[in-house]
């Protein structure tokens, strides 16, 4: 069904406000009191009579997700089924060097332990529990009646004999210490029987801590015997930017770094102090931060009538990073009219305002503040939001990074190209045919130049739009109503028909489209 009018007849009226509200709020009385408390009371429309509604799925232009966190992939579930394809059929490699890697037996283990300098202190420690919440006190207490005198809990060290009370709602990183020893000559048999016991524990995975603050990882999985990396065990949130096991921890899986320009902040370098040349801050010239400014320009010989471009090179660094731990005298009146001498050291412009934006204590103040900043690409992942032994897994010899970072039209191609053995085939069929399907559902709505990493918050409504029906439509539900706002808007005319095509999909299939 379409609805058309003029602008102001009613149509978004009747589509959402009757149709679509109506649809719902039947929809969620037929659910128990105790699931409706927590989807909230939708009032009745104003209309005489309505039979035959079917449950209503609303898709709007108005619903594009402005997390940075979110893409094209993840919003459309396609990223989740990549996760799981690499964790279950992805071949690792070295970080390092790149040669396939491995499974770690335990005499590698052990050769590896007894290479430490001789004389050093370890502790072989089992990661029972790694970032999971709860109590956990089933686990503590079985350790404790295995005989284990010590447990490390978030990287804190407890008595097992002691009470021990965690956080059911925080996640937690539980490591038994299994055995303390001295890296010499004669241990190995006694390092062989620890290794076996915490492998047993921890389902193949072993922590050696060298009491100086460093941390070697094993695997009864993967490691390489060339670099002497291991790599934890690959799971689907390993390959998650929005999980602590997967993303990159310098940018914790943004991918970018928002930091101060300068060019933002002093925008015209031919104005003065007084005529507010650093833009971020108040004109006031008796505020506190100004004070100190003319402080410090006083110092080195200036004044607030000195023009940006009339500071020597030395000075304006000093202005940008501080002046260390000089201190400099004003006076400066507070808002009780108080007038004090002030006598401190001065942190810079840019410590300034980062100082301010990790305060903030609104996300007003934030986005004041943001407009001085600019997004420049993760030094260490590069913009792949994951760390490095994330995208040392391949398929097809790439990583997941660059699958996602192929249109929705290579993408396809590069699936349907891609040879696997029989083992691989069979393990991951499923999960195959469901990327598939999603993948072709976005290139029959006109969206094939898309790319899977493309952040959700740069895309135009009708772009959001048809990625939310194209997700819709995977989802495989009948006997559903979709209210579709101007679906066609800011399509060229040869994607109008692989729109209409998607909708003759959608009622063959038993669903309904309600077109406004």
């Amino acid at each position: 069904m379409v609805l058309t009018g003029l602008s102001g007849s009613g149509k978004s009226s009747l589509a959402f406000d009757t149709i679509y509200a109506e649809g719902q709020r039947r929809y969620m009385e037929s659910l128990s009191s105790y699931a409706r408390q927590f989807l909230g009371q939708m009032e009745k429309p104003e209309v005489e009579s309505i039979e035959g509604l079917s449950p209503a799925i609303s898709i709007d232009q108005k619903s594009t997700n402005r997390n940075p966190r979110s893409t094209v992939g993840t919003v459309t579930e396609i990223y989740d089924y990549f996760r799981l394809l690499y964790a279950r059929i992805g071949i690792p490699h070295c970080p390092k060097c790149g040669r396939v890697i491995a499974k770690q037996s335990v005499d590698q283990m052990v050769d590896q332990i007894m290479a430490l300098p001789e004389r050093t202190r370890i502790q072989l420690l089992a990661p029972v529990v790694r970032g999971r919440k709860g109590r956990h006190e089933k686990l503590l207490d079985q350790a404790r009646r295995s005989g284990y005198v010590r447990v490390m809990i978030d990287g804190n060290m407890y008595e097992l004999s002691e009470e021990i009370a965690l956080d059911k709602n925080i996640k937690h990183n539980i490591q038994i210490v299994v055995d303390r020893l001295v890296v010499r000559p004669g241990i190995e048999k006694r390092l062989t029987d620890s290794i076996e016991s915490v492998l047993h524990l921890a389902d193949g995975l072993l922590v050696v801590d060298t009491m100086d603050g460093n941390t070697m990882n094993f695997s009864q999985s993967f490691s390489c015997p060339d670099c002497g990396i291991s790599i934890e065990e690959v799971e689907p949130r390993s390959f998650s930017f929005n999980n602590p096991f997967g993303a990159c921890p310098d940018c914790t899986g943004l991918g970018m770094h928002m930091e101060f320009d300068k060019a933002l902040i002093v925008p015209d370098a031919d104005k003065s102090f007084a005529d507010r040349c650093i833009a971020c801050f108040s004109n006031n010239l008796n505020s506190y931060f100004m004070k100190q400014l003319g402080a410090v320009l006083a110092a080195n010989g200036y004044n607030y009538d000195t023009k940006w471009n009339e500071l020597s090179p030395e000075m304006q660094q000093l202005l940008w990073d501080g002046a260390g731990e000089s201190k400099f005298k004003f006076l400066y009146e507070n808002l009780q009219g108080e007038v004090k001498e002030h006598n401190t050291t001065f942190d810079g412009i840019l410590n300034v305002l980062r100082r301010r934006y990790r305060e903030a204590f609104s996300d007003a103040m934030r986005q004041d503040l943001e407009e001085f900043m600019t997004s420049t690409p993760c030094a260490a992942c590069h913009g792949s939001r994951l760390k490095p032994e994330a995208l040392s897994i391949l398929i097809g010899g790439k990583n997941i990074c660059e699958v996602t970072a192929l249109t929705v039209r290579d993408c396809l191609q590069f699936f349907t190209k891609l040879e696997l053995t029989p083992k691989q085939q069979l393990i991951a069929h499923q999960v195959l045919k469901e990327i598939m399907a999603r993948l072709q559902f976005l290139n029959d709505v006109g969206l094939d130049y898309l790319t899977l990493d493309r952040s959700a918050g740069t895309l135009s409504g009708g772009e959001a739009q048809r990625i939310r029906l194209a997700t819709q439509i995977g989802s495989g539900l009948t006997g559903v109503l979709y209210i579709l706002d101007e679906p066609s808007i800011g399509l060229h005319q040869r994607d109008n028909g692989k729109l209409l095509e998607t909708l003759k999909h959608l009622r063959d299939f038993g669903q309904y489209a309600d077109c406004r």
